[in-house]
């Protein structure tokens, strides 16, 4: 009897092991993914991540679309329960934030691979499983889908987009000396440890300087950046949200950027002092000079 009763304590201990671990791994991958007027394509996105059968949870995070995205996310929901999610927001409050609310949002419940990603197909899905290896088994920590190294790309962009954006990631280089040669670019992948590092609240930009300035602030915290080339496809369906005012604030923001490292300990600044200093284990990946 007491054989059979520490038998059961075993196959009972066992169950809870193999359970927590499954739950690790259930919780290692999440794309977040912004939305507003976005229904031509989010069923789309949310399948084809689905179908790469690597284990990718999605959390949208919609403001308040009038095109009735987030219903469809509702919808599909039931066919992936605990998979998908979604945080709906008051009013039109921009890419950057809604980023911020999806970091928050992963990292609070134990996500070790945060993914970054536009739900109009400009980014491939398949790409996604490349910069997790990235960060995973090759040292990085940010992962960066990167247009603009040897093998990435533009597709079926006009030329004025082309010269904007290769002269911005050019133009923000230059001037804040950041060994990225995408900026700009949008599909990131951050592992947990960058996100607890840096004060999300801190971060200050909303549109196109935003995706330059988690960047920089990971940079100047000493985390590893490794850039991925992807090939970078304009969207099909649906209207781009670049305007003349982002343009302005990554203009601007990249000079503020410059400043504040030079004279304001952006550092101190952007450095989460809630959490236990994490960027010492990647103290060796500090460059010299930055």
């Amino acid at each position: 009897m007491c054989i059979n009763f520490l038998r059961k304590i075993s196959y009972f201990c066992i169950f809870k092991y193999c359970e927590s671990i499954s739950a690790l791994v259930a919780l290692e991958k999440i794309a977040v993914i912004p939305t507003y007027n976005e229904k031509d394509n989010i069923a789309n996105i949310i399948e084809a991540v689905f179908l790469l059968k690597q284990n990718f949870h999605i959390l949208v995070i919609d403001d308040s679309s009038p095109d009735g995205t987030a219903q469809i996310v509702k919808t599909l929901q039931k066919q992936y329960p605990g998979e998908l999610f979604l945080e709906e927001r008051k009013g039109k409050q921009g890419l950057g934030t809604a980023y911020i609310h999806g970091f928050k949002w992963a990292v609070d419940r134990g996500y070790r691979y945060i993914f970054e990603m536009d739900a109009d197909f400009s980014h491939n899905p398949n790409d996604l499983d490349r910069l997790y290896e990235a960060c995973k088994y090759n040292g990085a920590d940010v992962a960066v889908g990167s247009r603009y190294v040897e093998g990435g790309g533009n597709v079926n962009w006009p030329w004025d987009r082309v010269l904007l954006s290769k002269g911005g990631s050019f133009y923000t280089r230059l001037i804040t000396w950041m060994p990225v040669k995408d900026p700009t670019a949008g599909f990131v992948c951050y592992t947990k440890e960058v996100l607890e590092t840096i004060n999300l609240d801190q971060i200050r930009f909303v549109g196109y300087a935003f995706q330059i300035e988690m960047k920089f602030a990971a940079w100047k915290l000493g985390f590893s950046i490794k850039e991925v080339p992807i090939i970078f496809q304009d969207r099909k369906y649906g209207s781009s949200k670049m305007n003349k005012g982002i343009v302005k604030e990554g203009i601007l923001g990249v000079l503020n950027l410059r400043w504040q490292a030079l004279f304001k300990n952006y550092r101190k600044r952007v450095k989460n002092t809630d959490v236990q200093d994490a960027v010492g284990s990647f103290s060796n990946k500090i460059m010299v000079g930055k």
